[in-house]
Protein backbone atom coordinates (compact mmCIF):
# COMPACT_ATOMS: atom_id res chain seq x y z
CA UNK A 1 0.00 0.00 0.00
CA UNK A 2 1.55 3.36 -1.01
CA UNK A 3 2.35 5.82 1.80
CA UNK A 4 -0.20 8.52 2.48
CA UNK A 5 0.72 11.94 1.18
CA UNK A 6 1.21 14.54 3.91
CA UNK A 7 -0.40 17.92 3.48
CA UNK A 8 1.74 20.94 4.20
CA UNK A 9 1.06 22.62 7.50
CA UNK A 10 -1.12 25.67 7.22
CA UNK A 11 -2.65 24.62 3.89
CA UNK A 12 -6.45 24.66 3.86
CA UNK A 13 -8.87 23.77 1.10
CA UNK A 14 -10.70 27.01 0.61
CA UNK A 15 -12.64 27.62 -2.59
CA UNK A 16 -12.77 26.07 -6.03
CA UNK A 17 -9.45 27.50 -7.19
CA UNK A 18 -7.43 26.11 -4.23
CA UNK A 19 -9.07 22.71 -4.58
CA UNK A 20 -8.24 22.57 -8.28
CA UNK A 21 -4.64 23.59 -7.56
CA UNK A 22 -4.24 20.82 -5.00
CA UNK A 23 -5.70 18.21 -7.35
CA UNK A 24 -3.66 19.12 -10.42
CA UNK A 25 -0.48 20.71 -9.14
CA UNK A 26 -0.97 23.48 -11.72
CA UNK A 27 -0.02 26.94 -10.52
CA UNK A 28 -1.24 30.20 -11.99
CA UNK A 29 1.50 32.34 -13.48
CA UNK A 30 1.04 35.91 -14.65
CA UNK A 31 -2.14 37.97 -14.58
CA UNK A 32 -5.53 36.30 -14.38
CA UNK A 33 -7.72 36.28 -17.47
CA UNK A 34 -10.98 38.22 -17.40
CA UNK A 35 -12.68 35.40 -19.31
CA UNK A 36 -11.84 31.81 -20.23
CA UNK A 37 -13.53 30.51 -23.40
CA UNK A 38 -13.32 26.75 -23.94
CA UNK A 39 -14.46 25.05 -27.15
CA UNK A 40 -15.19 21.33 -26.69
CA UNK A 41 -14.26 18.60 -29.14
CA UNK A 42 -11.94 15.70 -29.82
CA UNK A 43 -8.33 16.21 -30.93
CA UNK A 44 -6.89 15.01 -34.22
CA UNK A 45 -7.81 15.16 -37.92
CA UNK A 46 -10.20 12.21 -37.71
CA UNK A 47 -12.60 14.32 -35.62
CA UNK A 48 -11.97 17.79 -37.02
CA UNK A 49 -15.09 18.13 -39.17
CA UNK A 50 -17.52 16.12 -37.05
CA UNK A 51 -20.62 17.50 -35.35
CA UNK A 52 -19.08 16.94 -31.93
CA UNK A 53 -16.22 19.33 -32.77
CA UNK A 54 -18.25 22.39 -33.67
CA UNK A 55 -17.39 23.98 -30.30
CA UNK A 56 -13.68 23.55 -30.97
CA UNK A 57 -14.16 25.06 -34.42
CA UNK A 58 -15.82 28.11 -32.85
CA UNK A 59 -12.97 28.80 -30.41
CA UNK A 60 -10.43 28.47 -33.23
CA UNK A 61 -12.43 31.04 -35.23
CA UNK A 62 -12.49 33.32 -32.18
CA UNK A 63 -8.72 33.14 -31.80
CA UNK A 64 -8.18 33.78 -35.51
CA UNK A 65 -10.32 36.92 -35.47
CA UNK A 66 -7.95 38.50 -32.97
CA UNK A 67 -4.72 37.42 -34.61
CA UNK A 68 -4.20 34.61 -32.17
CA UNK A 69 -3.41 30.95 -32.66
CA UNK A 70 -4.15 28.07 -30.33
CA UNK A 71 -0.91 26.33 -29.39
CA UNK A 72 0.18 23.48 -27.16
CA UNK A 73 2.02 24.63 -24.05
CA UNK A 74 4.11 22.55 -21.62
CA UNK A 75 2.12 20.60 -19.04
CA UNK A 76 -1.19 21.96 -20.28
CA UNK A 77 -3.62 19.40 -21.78
CA UNK A 78 -5.16 21.93 -24.16
CA UNK A 79 -4.36 24.17 -27.09
CA UNK A 80 -4.49 27.71 -25.71
CA UNK A 81 -4.16 31.32 -26.79
CA UNK A 82 -4.56 34.73 -25.17
CA UNK A 83 -6.59 37.48 -26.84
CA UNK A 84 -7.63 41.07 -26.21
CA UNK A 85 -11.33 41.74 -26.80
CA UNK A 86 -12.12 45.36 -26.15
CA UNK A 87 -10.08 45.95 -22.98
CA UNK A 88 -10.53 42.45 -21.61
CA UNK A 89 -7.93 39.70 -21.46
CA UNK A 90 -9.50 36.53 -22.83
CA UNK A 91 -7.98 33.05 -22.72
CA UNK A 92 -9.19 30.69 -25.46
CA UNK A 93 -8.72 26.92 -25.24
CA UNK A 94 -9.43 23.62 -26.98
CA UNK A 95 -8.92 20.65 -24.60
CA UNK A 96 -6.82 17.78 -25.99
CA UNK A 97 -8.13 15.18 -23.54
CA UNK A 98 -10.94 13.91 -25.79
CA UNK A 99 -14.51 14.90 -25.09
CA UNK A 100 -15.12 12.52 -22.18
CA UNK A 101 -12.09 13.90 -20.34
CA UNK A 102 -12.80 17.60 -20.95
CA UNK A 103 -13.19 18.33 -17.25
CA UNK A 104 -9.59 17.41 -16.44
CA UNK A 105 -8.34 20.02 -18.93
CA UNK A 106 -10.86 22.65 -17.88
CA UNK A 107 -9.90 22.19 -14.23
CA UNK A 108 -6.27 22.92 -15.03
CA UNK A 109 -7.23 25.87 -17.24
CA UNK A 110 -9.39 27.39 -14.48
CA UNK A 111 -6.40 27.36 -12.15
CA UNK A 112 -3.90 28.54 -14.76
CA UNK A 113 -6.01 31.56 -15.71
CA UNK A 114 -7.29 32.46 -12.23
CA UNK A 115 -10.98 31.80 -12.91
CA UNK A 116 -12.55 31.97 -9.45
CA UNK A 117 -16.09 32.76 -10.63
CA UNK A 118 -18.04 30.48 -12.98
CA UNK A 119 -19.47 33.60 -14.67
CA UNK A 120 -15.97 34.01 -16.16
CA UNK A 121 -15.96 30.53 -17.73
CA UNK A 122 -17.63 30.15 -21.15
CA UNK A 123 -17.98 26.68 -22.69
CA UNK A 124 -18.91 26.36 -26.38
CA UNK A 125 -20.37 22.97 -27.29
CA UNK A 126 -22.60 21.03 -29.66
CA UNK A 127 -26.23 20.61 -28.62
CA UNK A 128 -28.59 17.83 -29.74
CA UNK A 129 -31.65 19.65 -28.38
CA UNK A 130 -31.30 22.59 -30.80
CA UNK A 131 -31.89 22.43 -34.55
CA UNK A 132 -28.79 22.43 -36.75
CA UNK A 133 -27.21 25.87 -36.99
CA UNK A 134 -29.03 27.54 -34.12
CA UNK A 135 -26.88 29.30 -31.48
CA UNK A 136 -28.05 29.95 -27.93
CA UNK A 137 -26.36 31.50 -24.90
CA UNK A 138 -27.37 30.35 -21.45
CA UNK A 139 -26.07 30.30 -17.88
CA UNK A 140 -25.96 26.97 -16.10
CA UNK A 141 -28.57 24.31 -16.72
CA UNK A 142 -28.61 20.56 -17.19
CA UNK A 143 -26.17 18.32 -19.01
CA UNK A 144 -28.57 16.88 -21.62
CA UNK A 145 -26.45 13.74 -21.84
CA UNK A 146 -23.39 15.66 -23.04
CA UNK A 147 -20.28 13.80 -21.84
CA UNK A 148 -18.03 16.85 -22.08
CA UNK A 149 -20.32 18.91 -19.85
CA UNK A 150 -20.66 15.99 -17.46
CA UNK A 151 -16.89 15.73 -17.16
CA UNK A 152 -16.61 19.47 -16.44
CA UNK A 153 -19.32 19.16 -13.78
CA UNK A 154 -17.54 16.22 -12.19
CA UNK A 155 -14.19 18.03 -12.02
CA UNK A 156 -15.40 21.49 -11.01
CA UNK A 157 -18.37 20.41 -8.91
CA UNK A 158 -20.40 23.18 -10.57
CA UNK A 159 -22.67 23.67 -13.58
CA UNK A 160 -23.23 27.43 -13.31
CA UNK A 161 -20.71 28.32 -16.02
CA UNK A 162 -21.85 30.09 -19.19
CA UNK A 163 -22.63 27.95 -22.25
CA UNK A 164 -22.75 28.85 -25.91
CA UNK A 165 -24.78 26.02 -27.43
CA UNK A 166 -24.54 25.18 -31.12
CA UNK A 167 -27.44 23.12 -32.42
CA UNK A 168 -26.65 19.94 -34.34
CA UNK A 169 -30.14 18.44 -34.23
CA UNK A 170 -31.22 14.92 -33.31
CA UNK A 171 -30.06 11.77 -35.12
CA UNK A 172 -32.53 10.03 -37.42
CA UNK A 173 -34.88 7.56 -35.74
CA UNK A 174 -33.07 4.35 -34.88
CA UNK A 175 -29.60 5.84 -35.41
CA UNK A 176 -26.92 5.77 -32.73
CA UNK A 177 -26.40 9.09 -30.96
CA UNK A 178 -22.67 8.42 -30.60
CA UNK A 179 -22.29 7.63 -34.30
CA UNK A 180 -24.29 10.74 -35.17
CA UNK A 181 -22.20 13.23 -33.19
CA UNK A 182 -18.93 11.65 -34.33
CA UNK A 183 -19.86 11.71 -38.01
CA UNK A 184 -19.36 14.42 -40.60
CA UNK A 185 -22.61 16.09 -41.67
CA UNK A 186 -23.73 16.27 -45.31
CA UNK A 187 -22.85 19.33 -47.37
CA UNK A 188 -25.93 21.46 -46.63
CA UNK A 189 -25.79 20.85 -42.91
CA UNK A 190 -22.02 21.31 -42.93
CA UNK A 191 -22.45 24.85 -44.25
CA UNK A 192 -25.05 25.60 -41.57
CA UNK A 193 -22.76 24.36 -38.80
CA UNK A 194 -19.79 26.31 -40.16
CA UNK A 195 -21.91 29.45 -40.11
CA UNK A 196 -23.12 28.63 -36.60
CA UNK A 197 -19.53 28.19 -35.39
CA UNK A 198 -18.84 31.73 -36.61
CA UNK A 199 -21.89 33.04 -34.76
CA UNK A 200 -20.87 31.17 -31.62
CA UNK A 201 -17.48 32.87 -31.80
CA UNK A 202 -19.31 36.19 -32.14
CA UNK A 203 -21.43 35.29 -29.09
CA UNK A 204 -18.26 34.72 -27.06
CA UNK A 205 -17.00 38.11 -28.26
CA UNK A 206 -20.26 39.71 -27.14
CA UNK A 207 -19.99 38.08 -23.72
CA UNK A 208 -16.47 39.43 -23.32
CA UNK A 209 -17.32 42.92 -24.56
CA UNK A 210 -20.84 43.52 -23.23
CA UNK A 211 -21.75 40.72 -20.81
CA UNK A 212 -23.93 37.63 -20.85
CA UNK A 213 -27.29 39.42 -20.82
CA UNK A 214 -26.41 41.48 -23.88
CA UNK A 215 -25.21 38.33 -25.66
CA UNK A 216 -28.45 36.53 -24.84
CA UNK A 217 -30.50 39.42 -26.20
CA UNK A 218 -28.52 39.37 -29.42
CA UNK A 219 -28.21 35.65 -30.10
CA UNK A 220 -31.15 33.92 -28.41
CA UNK A 221 -33.59 34.66 -31.19
CA UNK A 222 -35.38 32.07 -33.27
Amino acid sequence: MPPRRRRRAGTQRTGTQRTATQRTGTQRTGAAADLLVVGLGNPGPDYAATRHNVGAAAVEILAGRYGGRLRRRPRMPALTGELRIESRRVAAAFPQTYMNGSGAAVQRLVVRYGIDDMARLVVIHDELDLPPGRVQVRVGGGLAGHNGLRSIRDHLGDTSFVRVRIGIGRPPEGASGADYVLSRPPAGERDALASAAGRAAAAAEAIAAAGVTAAMNEFNVR
